[in-house]
């Protein structure tokens, strides 16, 4: 080791005499290298500061005194000797010059003093250090004559030696401090083409001492000289002690913050990620709890089915049970049965007497209040559709909105070049760099001349009756007041060259080294890709890498697909335009909607013209409004003819036909019309009532509620019609008196579920989304219609129907006829003979029912577990129609994008900035609290999987403070003159500004100095001389009112990219936490408001919180749903507990059933999932009560004997009103064009229907004939019937008889003969 150590010395050794063996020749202590100014650097062409180079002087070092010593204390305290004489190598000249240099760097590393001041000690050695020529060798100089014309030699290159370890130790203080304003790092700015990730301690130097990088004024090359080697020819490198970034400078200052030093660090824990699967063993523990819970309920019933078996095969001679006793509370059930009916039975008969008039007041009535609909508000807007006004995310953007505008409008273009070939680059300055397809200069040509076409595009606002251009409506943040084209905020790799094709196309010849090359736009891309906040790259290019606005374009934002850190070999190029955002009362809401609709134009016509070589997809901010309401447009001819195929069905279906000579005559498309016309009417009669009490409505009403009225409704109408066909009239009966007469037969079954229904969708409303609340509203108001108007205006058409088919009188033409003469028999029925003679038969058997239990029980367990994976959400792709140019943009956006979208952290009003326990409350820097707002949030960007935060929040308090420091000339003040007192602007060299600085050292500003300069700070623009500037960063980043107090605040961190609903949902979760958390620390400091608070924000989140209550809501609304089913049905079956039970059952297993089949059909759930869900419970009603009503009226002796007859006198017209009526106008959507319809409308309500009529059809009466309840004793008789399932009752015969006693009138016909069901 000591060999190699003395090899590399003497190399170096050898080196530095080849070099330049003259120019410092002597290397001794008290002496200097040079010394004074010799003018400007003739080399330097384009420099961002004065480029004034020293005079070669290897002489003895100067004493300082006077004026000199005085700024020396200032800028080099470490170089004063106290105690002797200060002897120095630079002039004061010399030392000003220093002085801004070391200003300029601690505008940026001042937040972190030990680089600050490792940094300042670096230069104030170089410049001013009396053992100058120990370390330095000048190794070029040109002539220079001075004003007096005396020849001098200026130094313009010269090398400087540091010992390793002393540079690593100033380089590893400084790599980890922040930039608050972009939360990256300010060594970013300072190590040139590599930026923070590359960077090392000699490219850091190397950088410093490039006179290309706009601020050295000449060459200087740093070696740095392992640590006990000697490089020989008596030069000794500088060494000394690095002050570490986590140590105090001293006892009155800080150590830098954590976010700045990872050595001033406390152990962070990690903070608990989502809970792992919920397993037992290696299996998933709920496949596991459900397949056990189906063994247990599978085990229990067949042993109570094997003890029934037992005791009926020991009872060899059974004796019929006796009938269920008719207690009281049946007494109370069936006297209430018979008031219904006698009312029912008058009201009918009345109606059908007076059918006219009956008509003419139902259609004043319902047209009046349908009337209301000519003051009907659509509600389009998704924040109002989907989060309540109270709702928290809606306060905290009303909030954002009062104190900082709306957030602002995107509008953005991926571009990438699908099968273009990649291409090495061998760059002079930089070596081999492999450029994708899509970065070529063809490519940035074509975005450029899109751009200028966007800058020019004008677009027309008819309302306003003015052209609008860019200007008039971008985001401008460093010239908000009067923007111009130039102002506009655009983010596109274009704007490294200023969106200048002349700059794109500059090439340049370069020499580094001992190579000579050519550079271009490749090699400017390469530098600005890595220090995007450089004014000029260290190319002979000279060019900034600076937007034309005058802001940075990160290359996160403006490159997409890119791997690690490989910006060159992006897929994709990212162009964002971001525009004002204003409200929708605000004239400029429409210039700007106007801009935004040309600015699709003009992009698709792009899209279109490079579509043979490039792939362009893009959007704006209207965009998703846009194809949402284009889409609905569309599928409206769709939604027609679903319509149109349920009312064809119902108007064929209605009708019951005897022979092809009379169909005409037996047809039924009058009344069937009649019938949808009052379905119609109830619906526009909800809507206008709602309307005309203010309540607006949406499109999923208009889209939801007619099906599922006219599914209710329709049902309703099978049942009356059918009945009415199938019952005989008496003897001596009128035709007024048999529709008074069938109407007390089915009423009740109709108001049980009419009620069931309005009550179920009353509770509903209590929901908190208003879309769910407007819906169920609607809901119940038109099913509470419906129910009136049927029992009117279709009472009445029915009567007038029975006039004409009496009369012999043709449908739809009643002015002809045909002779007299009625039927000759029964009409042909298909479905009712079918389920007589061979459905119920089968489903019955005694082998066939207990499969259909247990088969059921399995569906119900396996929907249990299947709930469990159905995704929560709703991903913005399904809201878009299948041929959506948007479709395109979000699968760019999720394949490419690299950074997620900005989110806000919100301080209210109520926290004391100004007092220094409150901005250390809050700052991230030296003295700021360990667990202030911005270092905890800077923790949490550690851990992106967990808290969703990929960039710590920009802080104005940090850059206030830096701003603030008296090391630079950012905040001065005018001491004499007429602008005394007032703001001087950093690049002001107004002698009046001359030690104005506004602290005299480095501390926090009192409240008073606090007020007073914060608002300079905002509005001050950030200038080379001064980069803290707040303008355009954090200008709208802070609200006060007219007295200076701050009402709230804002910082601004970014997300990691979020692709589904679920992680938008969580990121809202774990900002939300952590901002409690922080409002839990901030609260602690004195002076806080108890009621102060922190909250996060961002565009979306008001859209996803309801996904983090919408599952518990959704449970609580369906619950409440169910309640009503339940107790409308024990009060109107006579207290029948287990009927009652059988419906919720039954219901309840449905909606299990429902929810498990969304997750094999990628049904996401959703608000839009639970209205559907909540029109399920409605729907499922119709399926279930009217069977479980007429088996609990059945007389029949067996459960198995009434379970038959309710399957067939009520299945029938259960399938044939509710299943038939849904299924051809749910077919039809499969064809609708938008995904929401397709998946929510079509899939749901299809599932919705199949499972219900299965349910309905298959299980509920297999359920029935086990535990339905006996039948009752009929009035007058203590003998009583066979009322349990008795091994002949279990049985069933070929001879069922299948009357329908639930629909029978028990004070006409209780003596009278069971008329038999015409089959």
């Amino acid at each position: 080791m000591p060999g190699s150590i003395a090899l590399a010395g003497a190399v170096l050794g050898a080196l530095l005499a080849l070099a330049a063996p003259t120019l410092t020749p002597r290397h001794e202590a008290g002496y200097c290298a040079f010394y004074g100014e010799c003018g400007r650097n003739p080399e330097v062409n384009i420099s961002l500061v004065p480029s004034n180079v020293p005079c070669l002087s290897n002489t003895p070092a100067r004493v300082a005194t006077g004026a000199l010593l005085a700024l020396l204390r200032t800028v080099c305290p470490e170089l004063v000797q106290e105690n002797t004489t200060t002897h120095v190598c630079c002039s004061l000249a010399q030392l000003g010059a220093l002085q801004l240099s070391v200003a300029l760097s601690g505008t940026v590393l001042s937040r972190c003093p030990a680089c600050a001041r490792n940094f300042a000690n670096l230069y104030c050695n170089n410049i001013c250090s009396p053992n100058q020529s120990l370390f330095t060798n000048v190794t070029r100089v040109v002539n220079h004559t001075t004003a007096l014309g005396k020849p001098q030699l200026a130094v313009v290159e010269y090398q400087c030696f540091y010992q390793q370890d002393f540079a690593d130790a100033s380089f590893t203080s400084c790599r980890g401090v922040r930039l608050p304003a972009t939360g990256g790092y300010a060594i970013d700015t300072m190590c040139g083409r590599y930026g923070a990730r590359l960077c090392t301690t000699q490219r850091w130097l190397d950088f410093q001492g490039d006179k290309n990088n706009g601020l050295a004024p000449l060459q200087i090359d740093f070696q740095l000289v392992p640590n006990g080697t000697q490089p020989g020819d008596a030069i000794v490198p500088l060494a000394g002690q690095a002050w570490r970034c986590n140590q105090a400078l001293s006892p009155q200052e800080q150590p830098c913050s954590c976010q700045d030093c990872a050595e001033s660090c406390p152990p962070v824990t990690a903070p608990p990620g989502p809970p792992p699967p919920f397993r037992l063993g290696n299996a998933d523990g709920a496949l596991v709890l459900c397949g056990l819970l189906f063994g247990l309920l599978a085990l229990i019933f067949i042993v109570a089915l094997l003890c029934q078996r037992r005791r009926s095969k020991k009872d060899t001679t059974p004796q019929p049970a006796p009938a269920r006793a008719t207690g009281c509370s049946a007494r109370l059930g069936d006297a209430s049965h018979r008031i219904l009916a006698r009312a029912f039975r008058r009201w009918g008969t009345l109606v059908a007497g007076h059918p006219v008039v009956v008509l003419v007041v139902v259609v004043v009535v319902a047209g009046g209040l349908s009337a209301g609909l000519v003051m009907l508000r659509l509600t389009t807007d998704p924040v109002e559709l989907w989060s309540a006004p109270g709702s928290r995310a809606r306060q905290e953007k009303a909030f954002y909105d009062q104190h900082f505008g709306p957030f602002l409008r995107t509008n953005q273009v991926i571009v990438t070049a699908p099968g273009r070939p990649s291409s090495g680059y061998e760059s002079v300055v930089f070596g081999a760099k492999n450029f994708s397809g899509v970065l070529s200069e063809e490519v940035l040509q074509a975005l450029l001349e899109l751009q200028e076409q966007l800058a020019a595009a004008t677009a027309w606002a008819p309302v306003s009756g003015r052209e609008v251009t860019l200007s008039d409506v971008c985001y401008a943040p460093l010239n908000p007041t009067d923007p111009g084209l130039a102002d506009c905020c655009v983010n596109s790799v274009t704007q490294y060259f200023q969106n200048n094709g002349t700059r794109l196309a500059a090439t340049a010849t370069q020499t580094e080294g001992k190579e000579t090359g050519t550079v271009d736009w490749r090699d400017h891309l390469i530098y600005c890709v890595n220090s995007p906040l450089s004014f000029k790259d260290i190319t002979t290019l000279e060019l900034s890498c600076m937007a034309e606005y005058g802001g940075p374009v990160f290359p996160y934002i403006a490159f997409g697909g890119y791997p690690g850190s490989e910006y060159t070999e992006a897929e994709a190029l990212i162009i964002t335009y971001s525009l004002n955002n204003f409200p929708r009362d605000d004239p400029r809401h429409e210039w700007v909607l106007s801009w935004e609709r040309r600015f699709l134009e003009v992009v698709g016509d792009f899209q279109r013209t490079h579509s043979s070589n490039l792939s362009v997809t893009f959007m704006s901010e209207r965009s998703l409004e846009d194809e949402i309401n284009r889409t609905t447009g569309e599928d409206i001819p769709i939604f027609a003819t679903s319509y149109l195929v349920v009312f064809a069905y119902i108007a064929l279906a209605l009708g019951e036909y005897t022979a092809w000579r009379r169909v005409l005559v037996e047809s039924k498309v009058t009344l069937a019309l009649g019938g949808i016309a009052v379905v119609l009417g109830a619906v526009f009669a909800s809507m206008g009532f709602l309307a005309l009490v203010g309540l607006p409505s949406s499109l999923i009403i208009l889209e939801v509620v007619p099906f599922l009225v006219l599914a209710v409704g329709a049902d309703n109408i099978f049942i009356f019609v059918q009945e009415y066909q199938q019952s005989q009239r008496e003897p001596g009966e009128t035709r007024e008196q048999h529709i008074g007469r069938v109407l007390s037969q089915v009423a009740p079954s109709m108001l049980l579920c009419s009620l069931s229904e309005v009550i179920c969708f009353l509770l509903g409303a209590l929901s908190s989304m208003p879309a769910v609340r407007t819906f169920a509203l609607t809901a119940a108001l038109a099913i509470a219609f419906d129910f009136l108007l049927q029992m009117s205006g279709f009472v009445a058409l029915l009567a007038l129907d029975a006039r004409r088919q009496e009369a012999a009188r043709f449908d739809l033409c009643c002015c002809c006829g045909m002779g007299k003469g009625g039927p000759t028999g029964p009409g042909a029925r298909l479905l009712r003979p079918l389920l007589h003679r061979y459905y119920t038969p089968l489903l019955l058997h005694r082998l066939a029912r207990p499969v259909v239990v247990l088969l059921f029980l399995f569906l119900a367990c396996a929907g249990l577990y299947l709930m469990l994976q159905v995704p929560v959400g709703l991903d913005q792709e399904l809201a878009m129609p299948k041929d959506s140019y948007m479709l395109q943009y979000f699968a760019a956006l999720n394949r490419y994008l690299a950074v997620g979208v900005p989110t806000y952290f919100v301080t209210t009003g109520g926290y004391n900035f100004s007092s220094p326990a409150g901005t250390n409350g809050i700052c991230s820097s030296a003295g700021c609290a360990a667990d202030s707002l911005t270092n905890t949030i800077q923790y949490a960007t550690r851990f992106p999987n967990v808290s969703y935060l990929a960039i710590p929040a920009t802080s104005w308090v940090d850059d206030f403070l830096d701003w603030l420091n008296p090391t630079g000339r950012c905040c001065r003040i005018h001491r004499f003159g007429n602008l005394t007192g007032e703001f001087c602007p950093s690049t002001s060299n107004d002698p009046t500004c001359l030690g104005g600085q506004c602290l005299n050292v480095t501390r926090r500003p009192t409240v008073e100095e606090f007020e007073r300069f914060l608002p300079w700070f905002l509005h001050d623009r950030p200038t080379l001389q001064c980069a803290k500037g707040g303008l355009g960063a954090y200008d709208t980043a802070v609200s006060m009112d007219a007295n200076g107090t701050i009402l709230a605040s804002r910082f601004m961190a970014y997300q990691r990219p979020l692709h589904t609903s679920q992680e938008y949902t969580a990121a809202l979760r774990a900002a939300r936490a952590l901002a409690e958390e922080i409002t839990a620390t901030l609260r602690q400091v004195p002076g806080t408001h108890p009621d102060f608070r922190v909250f996060p924000y961002t565009v979306t989140y008001v859209y996803y919180e309801q996904y983090l209550t919408v599952v518990a809501e959704g449970v609580i609304t369906l619950a409440l749903c169910l309640v009503p089913t339940f107790v409308v049905s024990f009060l109107l079956l006579g207290m029948d507990l287990r009927s009652s039970a059988a419906t919720l059952l039954t219901i309840a297993m449905i909606l299990v059933d429902t929810v498990g089949a969304m997750a094999l059909w990628s049904v996401p759930y959703n608000a839009v999932a639970l209205i559907n869900l909540v029109a399920a419970v409605g729907i499922s009603v119709e399926f279930v009560s009217h069977i479980t009503c007429a088996f609990a009226h059945s007389t029949k002796p067996s459960r198995v004997e009434r379970a038959a007859e309710a399957t067939v006198n009520m299945g029938s017209k259960v399938v044939a009103g509710v299943a038939m009526t849904n299924l051809p106008g749910i077919v039809v959507l499969a064809f609708a064009k938008a995904q929401l319809i397709q998946i929510f409308f079509f899939r749901l309500n299809l599932i919705i229907t199949l499972v219900g009529l299965a349910h309905g059809l298959i299980f509920l009466p297999v359920l029935l004939s086990y535990v339905g309840p006996r039948p009752r004793m009929p009035a007058g008789d203590t003998a009583g019937h066979t009322g349990g399932d008795t091994a002949a009752g279990a049985e069933q015969g070929a001879g069922l008889a299948l009357s329908n006693p639930c629909f029978e009138d028990k004070e006409k016909e209780k003596d009278k003969a069971t008329v038999p069901g015409q089959g």
